[in-house]
């Protein structure tokens, strides 16, 4: 047991500290604040406070508790908020509407019973990853009760019934030494999960949004950053990769995140369903709210709880999410933390090691063969958002992450004053998952690759023309070019725009995506014959097709084969007959 020394913000130094380990938690003065010892010399230590330090004293006490942070992992996790210590929000809630230090709050339910069905029988021999039993945990997650990491040995006894995470439910014999086994186990948080290999991805991460799954798409098991200044609509984009993204499972970490944006996705989520299941959105997901108000130390811990969460359920060969809204703020808080320090700052005042810090969240997302029988795959699909200040992307956070991440979704506050949404930017943006995800792509349409870039190649024109109408106007370009801005403008305003809170709009199928797209380039085409008939693009404008193909986005997943296969052959006759001379 040590004493406060120094106190300096969220950085506590405490004395008499011979015998604390590096990254032991700790608990600090009368109240048992939560700490952790991030630098020992001498007989000090070194300790960020994970909550206010607000009226401590030195001299009060520090006690070790021998242990490293860690997460509780079991049932009861799915639909659970957190804050950034895994400490149960709910439970905490119903204390009062305050937070205060040093609360405690288990983070699974202690006295709640599960059914526990056991796949394994007595006699069989299990190692750890080892799936042994289940429990319906929500009515879209099974929770695949593992073998703990470090345990083996022939199952003994194993029991099937209801259960409490703490009450065994399995005995397992190794060397003579029977121990028991519980639905919970514990895993430090900032050591990565293992798993037997790691594949390169190859399926695509349909998220619903066409801008993503369609042009730059991210694959099961990706890593890619949303980037963009105040008002670009990052967290809006994570909401809605949390909300639709086609995973088993999907977390929300809220890092330094605006109470009340935090406070709208817990209030939405309760309220929409899962696209597929027609069941309520929070049955698979899970909320880490650390909003900017709460202690900045946290933000680490949360981002670390996160990606630990992740790896559990990805251990059992699901298909995991995870959105971190911000990583900035956390960086931020890393660089206050290294100045009270005193250490040698890097760029703009962050700390040395920002981009390994990043790499050690970011290079946790893969699509893997995991641990234990049955044999199986998992993924966990990070994607965190930036907050460059002045939307500078050249700024240390931005470009760290740029060399860490293979999708780079980059949000452009142009486009966000043009009231176009989502507004990642399709000349800047990228995503190396192409050739990955073509294999997937080829079954739902041979088409994609052919279709995705022409869009691609004609938006790229109208920037070079966009140079020119601002010098003569457009009334000087030849018909072609005039085409072009106008098939562009269907491009950007009918298939890229995209309405987060439409009851349609808001999620779109691939198969859709390429129906409507292919609908436009087809448009594009048969226009060009029209042109070289005589026809200008001012009567092409005026065509009723026009103004029909914008309302595609409009049509339910379901009904748009049939309805966009009725617009193909409205299409194919009218302008035709307007190439006629029919208009």
């Amino acid at each position: 047991m040590g004493k406060i020394w120094r106190i300096s913000g969220p950085v506590v130094i405490g004395e008499d500290m011979r015998g604390a380990k590096v990254y032991e938690i700790v608990e600090i003065g009368s109240e048992g604040l939560v700490g952790e010892v991030i630098g020992l010399e001498e007989d000090k230590a070194i300790i960020q406070a994970h909550e206010d330090t607000l009226e401590l004293k030195v001299g009060e006490t520090i006690r070790g508790t021998g242990a490293i942070l860690t997460a509780e992992l079991g049932p009861g996790v799915v639909g659970s908020i957190y804050d950034g210590l895994q400490k149960s929000l709910t439970v905490l809630m119903e204390k009062g509407s305050f937070l205060t230090r040093g609360a405690k709050a288990f983070s699974l339910p202690r006295d709640k019973k599960w059914s526990f069905t056991p796949t394994a029988k007595v006699g069989d021999r299990v190692s750890e990853g080892d799936i042994i039993g289940t429990v319906p945990e929500t009515h879209l997650v099974e929770h695949r009760v593992m073998v703990p990491m470090g345990m083996k040995g022939v199952i003994k006894e194993i029991y099937g019934g209801e259960y409490t995470v703490e009450e065994p439910v399995a005995r397992l014999e190794d060397n003579g030494e029977v121990k028991g086994l519980t639905m919970m186990q514990k895993w430090p948080v900032r050591k990565p999960r293992p798993y037997k290999q790691r594949f390169a991805p190859s399926r695509l991460l349909v998220t619903g949004m066409r801008i993503l799954d369609y042009m730059f798409p991210l694959a099961l098991g990706g890593k890619a950053a949303i980037p963009g200044g105040f008002g670009t609509g990052k967290t809006v984009a994570l909401q809605q990769l949390a909300r639709w993204a086609q995973t088993q499972l999907n977390i929300y970490v809220g890092c330094g995140e605006r109470g009340n944006e935090m406070a709208d996705v817990l209030y939405s989520f309760r309220r929409l369903k899962e696209p597929t299941s027609g069941q309520l959105l929070q049955e698979k997901e899970i909320f880490i709210a650390n909003t900017s108000n709460m202690p900045v130390v946290a933000r680490e811990a949360s981002i670390f709880v996160g990606i630990t969460l992740a790896e559990y359920f990805r251990d059992m060969g699901y298909d995991v999410m995870l959105v971190a809204d911000s990583t900035s703020r956390w960086a931020e808080a890393m660089r206050e933390i290294g100045g009270r320090l005193e250490e040698i700052p890097g760029e703009e005042g962050f700390p040395a090691y920002l981009g390994s810090r990043l790499s050690s969240f970011y290079e946790r997302a893969g699509l893997v063969e995991c641990l234990g029988r049955p044999q199986r795959q998992g993924s966990v699909t990070l994607a965190g958002a930036v907050s460059p200040p002045g939307a500078d992307f050249s700024e240390p956070v931005t470009q760290n992450t740029l060399r860490i991440v293979d999708a780079f979704y980059a949000l452009d506050t142009a486009l966000a004053n043009k009231r176009h949404f989502p507004a990642i930017n399709w000349l800047t943006s990228y995503s190396l998952y192409v050739d990955g995800v073509r294999d997937w792509w080829s079954e739902v349409s041979p088409e994609w690759d052919d279709t995705r870039a022409t869009a691609l190649k004609l938006l790229q024109q109208e920037a070079e023309l966009e140079e020119i109408v601002r010098l003569v106007g457009p009334e000087a370009l030849p018909e072609g070019d005039k085409l072009v801005l106008l098939v562009t403008r269907m491009i950007r305003e009918d298939f890229l725009m995209q309405s987060a809170y439409h009851d349609v709009d808001t999620y779109c199928l691939p198969a859709k995506s390429q129906l409507m797209l292919k609908t436009i380039i087809r448009f594009y085409e048969l226009a060009q014959k029209m042109l070289d008939s005589g026809v200008t693009v001012a009567d092409i404008r005026s065509s009723p097709i026009v103004p029909r193909i914008s309302r595609m986005k409009d049509i339910p997943n379901d009904a748009a084969p049939e309805r966009i296969k009725e617009l193909w052959s409205e299409m194919e006759t009218g302008l035709v007959t307007q190439r006629g001379g029919a208009l």
